[in-house]
């Protein structure tokens, strides 16, 4: 198929990219830069950089499908200038809907997130049933677009797949994360075992879960790629489902720290602070519909994953 990528220089859309290129896949990259990174573009994918709005100049009526990864994607920043989070993630996303109608695409993949729930309802796994409500600008727009694509396919016949991610980590195919500002743990924790920082902190110690810490689903990149893949071939056309991707398991913080202290032999200290406000105790996935409905089940571990973003941290050159 010929498709076309947005976001494809940055973490997620490079490896999905890969792994299009690798099933035979003729993939054009749309991206601006502007957090992506040129290098992160697989060999083989043509590399256009533009903004979304410039879609339409980019897509012609031979693109069969597109994969939507563009876009920003900071909570604190969101809250902090909202309007960028509603031009980029909103605005951009209508102006490339727009050119999908116009060359007559008929099937979407759309890079989601589990921030559409908000506070979760309960301390089980989050399904796709339950309430939509974010609490920032970052997961408001992310439903916006959501909802776009639901009414797409209602008025034009798109078939469009949102998937809605948890937390995503480890490396593949030489590409991992490279964020900047970075506020993931995985990597945060590495760049202690690197020597980059001199400690990590532990947000939170009196929760109520089986060691005091958060629980967080931490899903591979590599498992999250192959879902996308999945998903394209499983589009329906007229038809937008919203599929939730995520281990259906979680991992409280200080596992995953053990997980880093096995994987790179460094003890990684850690000082214990005070809960950081709105951060809920467990957020973890259901993911019975991604089982049912892509025939897609993840298979790496958390040591697996921390392995992979540890050797890929070592990889990269240091300042």
């Amino acid at each position: 198929m010929r498709l076309l990528v947005t976001g494809g220089a940055g973490y997620i859309g490079g490896v999905v990219t890969a792994l299009l290129l690798r099933s035979g896949h003729e993939v054009t990259v749309l991206d601006d830069l502007s957090t992506g990174h040129r290098d992160a573009v697989p060999g083989g994918a043509r590399l256009v950089v533009a903004d979304l709005a410039d879609a339409a100049d980019v897509l012609d009526p031979s693109v069969e499908a597109v994969l939507h990864f563009a876009g920003k994607s900071l909570v604190g920043e969101s809250v902090d200038a909202p309007g960028a989070y509603w031009r980029t993630n909103v605005a951009g996303s209508l102006a490339l809907l727009e050119a999908v109608r116009r060359h007559g695409v008929r099937r979407m993949v759309f890079s989601s997130s589990a921030a559409v729930y908000g506070e979760p309802v309960s301390p089980g796994p989050i399904a796709e049933t339950d309430p939509a409500v974010p609490t920032n600008p970052y997961g408001a727009s992310k439903l916006a677009v959501d909802h776009m694509l639901a009414s797409w396919a209602r008025a034009y016949g798109l078939g469009a797949v949102s998937l809605r991610y948890f937390n995503v980590a480890g490396a593949h195919l030489g590409l991992g994360e490279r964020h900047d500002p970075e506020t993931h743990l995985i990597p945060n924790l590495l760049r202690v075992a690197a020597g980059e920082r001199d400690s990590a902190r532990v947000y939170g110690t009196d929760y109520p879960t089986r060691d005091g810490t958060a629980v967080r689903d931490y899903l591979h990149v590599a498992d999250l790629a192959d879902a996308h893949l999945r998903a394209l071939e499983r589009v329906v056309p007229g038809t937008h489902r919203a599929v939730n991707l995520g281990t259906g398991g979680g991992h409280t913080v200080r596992e995953v720290l053990d997980a880093v202290r096995r994987a790179t032999g460094h003890p990684v200290p850690a000082v214990d602070s005070p809960r950081r406000p709105g951060d809920p105790a467990v957020l973890v996935a259901a993911n019975d519909r991604a089982r049912r409905d892509l025939g897609w089940t993840p298979t790496r571990t958390l040591d697996e994953t921390v392995a992979d973003a540890w050797a890929f941290a070592r990889a990269l050159p240091r300042p």
